[in-house]
């Protein structure tokens, strides 16, 4: 059972929610089911310990398709 990304095409609220089987999601800001999915990062934090002991931490998320934008979201900015 995903979670996706949508952006509401009636009311332009941005939202994320958890899809079960074939379940049509709604807007939970306007009840409407006409949605645009976007495109989401994936996230996750990969820890391993250096010679010293100390953890090493690696993270995924945040990286931006677009050299100009800090976003961590393509369709925050509708180049996506």
């Amino acid at each position: 059972m995903p979670i996706y990304e949508y952006k509401c095409n009636t009311c332009k609220k941005d939202f994320e929610t958890l899809v079960m089987g074939r379940t049509k999601p709604q807007c939970p800001g306007c009840d409407s089911q006409d949605l645009s999915r976007l495109m989401s990062t994936c996230g996750f934090v990969s820890k391993s310990a250096t010679q010293g002991g100390a953890p090493q931490v690696k993270k995924s998320a945040g990286a931006s398709g677009c050299g100009t934008c800090a976003s961590s979201n393509c369709g925050s900015c509708g180049m996506g």
